[in-house]
């Protein structure tokens, strides 16, 4: 009789794209298939020395050992504003406007939970990462989609991506609620400049929604681009919140460390959710990645350095292949 109890909120989701995947790969490797992973961005890179050094130090200190503080230590908080504070001249307070996580994706969901109510629309543009579309599923939310257009050298058209966010926004009902950004992006890797921000901005101040901008990747860049923060822009506080993670700057996916920063009352949805769900991430790992932001940023251009090298080999490959 248990079978006539439905999970509706399951039902709308499909398989993960990476665990069907692994599913495949991990049968044609049983079959003797020599297969070259493509998917997931898994860094195969070691954690720099002195942060694994940091977290084996603070590991051997019974006080660290406990429950931590669900939206992130102090000092771990105070790092990521001073981190903002040097790479993009913006000042953010630890307490109100930063939210540790335990990775940007956990962070993400989480906001979502907390912001959303059942039958709210966000507009995700196509192709995207996967839980960037499906978080507000989960949530009991709908998504609208457009894709994105791009030149040849993988800047995106800004033109005809607010034709298509106004189309939106204007045909969809309910009016949505929250747009969801990604840039450097992910899976295509189109970038935008500081003028994309400055065009969201003022558009979502004047339709009244709130922005998710996902920065992931900001660190890996070449050529000479730097990825902006939307938070460059004068007034983007007032609408916007921004992910970011340590999981591809300094090869520390496995730890789990990332950060929501920006709109206080967004922050403020985010932090209170989590101190009912969760504890923190172990803090020895909060002290290390406290070191990371902190410390000698060498390694981060290091990590970018061989992304790029291994960037042109493979166009080199490709191109000799025909």
């Amino acid at each position: 009789m248990f079978d006539e109890i439905e999970f509706e909120k399951i039902k709308r989701l499909p398989k993960y794209v990476f665990a069907a995947i692994n599913e495949i790969k991990l049968k044609m490797r049983q079959e003797g298939e020599d297969v070259i992973d493509f998917s997931m961005g898994n860094p195969d890179g070691a954690t720099p020395e002195h942060i694994v050094d940091k977290l084996c130090e603070a590991a051997h200190k019974p006080k660290n050992h406990g429950y931590s503080a669900s939206k992130g230590i102090y000092k771990l908080r105070l790092a990521v504003a001073d981190t903002y504070q040097r790479k993009y001249g913006i000042a953010l307070d630890p307490d109100m406007q930063v939210c540790i996580a335990m990775g940007s994706k956990e962070g993400y969901v989480h906001l979502v939970q907390a912001i959303t109510n059942p039958g709210d629309t966000a507009i995700v543009a196509e192709p995207a990462y996967p839980i960037h579309y499906y978080a507000f599923i989960l949530a009991g939310a709908n998504v609208a989609t457009f894709g994105l257009k791009w030149n040849e050298k993988y800047e995106l058209d800004e033109d005809a991506y607010f034709a298509s966010l106004e189309k939106a926004l204007h045909n969809t009902m309910p009016k949505p609620k929250f747009v969801v950004t990604n840039f450097p992006h992910n899976p295509t890797t189109v970038v935008v400049y500081k003028s994309f921000y400055e065009r969201l901005v003022a558009l979502a101040k004047k339709e009244r929604f709130y922005i998710i901008n996902d920065i992931a990747y900001a660190d890996l860049s070449f050529d000479g681009y730097v990825a902006p923060s939307i938070f460059e822009v004068e007034g983007a506080l007032d609408v916007a919140v921004e992910s970011y993670t340590l999981s591809k700057s300094y090869n520390m996916a496995g730890w789990r460390v990332g950060c929501v920063v920006g709109n206080e009352k967004l922050i403020g949805a985010l932090q209170k959710i989590k101190s009912w769900l969760d504890y923190g991430l172990y803090t020895p790992i909060q002290i290390a990645a406290t070191i990371a932001l902190n410390g000698d940023q060498t390694c981060v251009q290091e990590i970018a350095n061989k992304y790029e090298h291994r960037m042109e080999v493979l166009i080199d490959s490709f191109g000799a292949a025909g």
